[in-house]
């Protein structure tokens, strides 16, 4: 990268990087977000059930004593930087800038959903569908969805807003239900397609395999998860932002993706363990 470019080369790539990201998002936008959070560690609010209760004729009102608790959510420190050496680079290449761009985005983005996806592997869910469900030692089926939709329901739950995140293999033990392909049973073509997005309520996100850990698993059992966007937060300090340095020991241009932000498991009435083993 020229040393001449600086200011336009930092004023491209931090658009670039920006647009990359928020494109690529999957998890940020089904949590409760707070954003511009001052310090390491974020409150979540919450307030309990109210029970509407009987008054006798010119009796006191008896409050319901709405519970409040706080639940603490630590907010961490990361980057993805990479070094650009100025004698690789006599003038500024777009192609090599476009693929750093996505290679800096795609790392701070994998770390944003590792951090939601262990902040409900740190929860109690309200239970535990086991794989045997549906079958032994079976996939993601629909009696495990059914079963997990019926935990919420139980639960007063809202129907809007219930996510499932799962592995991608999950994607594909899916895709074998009859009744998740076929037309008699729903009428959302995409799953003919491969592609699930909505179905039976709930809002499908698939993790892949990534280095950050993705959907936790042992012995080919993966923890997959169906909650409620309420259940689950995430606080960020430094919203995901770009820079570039020259490093003049290094003669090389320092691009750098710097994140801060924390999850945490708001409410665990609204998270449902769903247990699948998948090859």
């Amino acid at each position: 990268m020229s040393i001449n470019l600086s200011s336009v080369a930092q004023q491209e790539f931090d658009s670039m990087v920006h647009h990359l990201y928020q494109a690529d998002g999957r998890l940020r936008n089904y949590v409760t977000q707070r954003a511009g959070v001052v310090g390491d560690i974020y409150k979540f609010r919450t307030m309990g059930k109210g029970l509407a209760n009987q008054k006798a004729t010119q009796a006191d009102v008896v409050p319901m004593d709405v519970a409040h608790s706080l639940v603490n959510c630590v907010l961490e420190n990361w980057n993805a930087p990479e070094y650009t050496d100025i004698f690789d680079q006599a003038e500024v290449n777009f192609d090599e800038k476009t693929q750093l761009a996505k290679t800096i985005a795609m790392a701070i983005r994998r770390r944003e959903d590792q951090l939601i996806i262990d902040a409900l592997d740190a929860a109690t869910p309200a239970d535990t569908i086991l794989t045997s469900v549906g079958g032994a030692a079976s996939g993601l089926n629909m009696d495990k969805i059914r079963a997990a939709g019926a935990v919420l329901d139980n639960a007063g739950v809202p129907e809007e807003g219930r996510v499932i995140v799962a592995n991608t293999r999950s994607k594909w033990s899916l895709l074998g239900e009859t009744e998740a392909t076929s037309s008699d049973y729903n009428t959302v073509k995409a799953l003919a397609n491969g592609q699930i997005d909505t179905f039976a309520g709930f809002k499908f996100v698939f993790i892949a395999d990534n280095a950050e850990g993705g959907i936790t698993s042992a012995s080919n059992i993966y923890d997959n998860y169906a909650f409620h966007m309420d259940s689950v937060g995430l606080a960020v300090g430094i919203d995901f932002r770009t820079e570039i340095n020259y490093i003049a020991e290094k003669t090389s241009w320092l691009c750098n993706g710097v994140y801060k932000a924390g999850s945490v498991a708001i409410d665990a009435s609204g998270i449902v363990k769903v247990q699948c083993t998948e090859a």
